[in-house]
């Protein structure tokens, strides 16, 4: 199994590098998982596609293509992901590599996703504490991420059964949260990725 690890953050350390160092940490553990980081910033990745960046898009799209679960980690700035990873969703999530429409009508279609074979994990840390998040803001992140991108790409709209592909874990109020609540989330997320690499040696046996 092969595991693609994006993320786009100009802070290290941090806790979203925590996230990241305990994935890569749950797949160093078995000889049968590989990981690759993208790491934005490492890379000089432009949000903007300016200065030019089809050959990283090109790249990127290769690593997605051939691994078997994809994870994004970022902070929620201003109820959205970073700049970074917006522009690597616009810019590597494209027609025709992550998803076609059907058509249905002159003008109108229905999505296919073509990385319905993929699973993607998405970890969001939030400094606002939950509640607000939930209820004032209608978990407008979480809604606008799986409705409005995963689903295009990596199933739902033709094929319900692929909304199984997404999953999402958000953590709140990381600015102001104890060591040790932290040390507990980082235990979900290794928990989360020994639970894939359980669920990809129960389907490749």
């Amino acid at each position: 199994m092969k595991v693609a690890v994006i993320i786009g953050y100009n802070k290290k350390p941090s806790f979203n590098y925590g996230i990241v160092d305990a994935i890569i940490d749950e797949c160093d553990k078995t000889d049968d998982i590989s990981y690759v980081l993208i790491d934005l910033y490492e890379d000089t990745f432009h949000p903007s596609g300016k200065p030019d960046n089809s050959e990283l898009v090109k790249k990127y799209q290769n690593i997605l293509k051939t691994s078997d679960i994809h994870v994004i980690v970022s902070p929620v700035w201003w109820f959205r992901c970073t700049s970074m990873i917006e522009g690597f969703l616009d810019q590597v999530y494209t027609p025709g590599f992550a998803y076609n429409f059907k058509q249905l009508t002159k003008t109108y279609g229905l999505p296919v996703a073509k990385l319905s074979d993929k699973r993607i994990l998405t970890y969001l840390t939030h400094g606002a504490p939950a509640f607000p998040v939930y209820t004032l803001y209608l978990n407008s992140v979480w809604g606008r991420l799986r409705l409005g991108v995963y689903s295009f790409c990596y199933g739902w709209g033709l094929n319900p059964k692929n909304f199984n592909n997404i999953k999402f874990r958000q953590f709140f109020s990381i600015p102001f949260t104890t060591d040790k609540k932290r040390e507990k989330y980082l235990q979900k997320v290794r928990k989360d990725i020994q639970k894939e690499i359980k669920r990809y040696h129960k389907k490749t046996k």
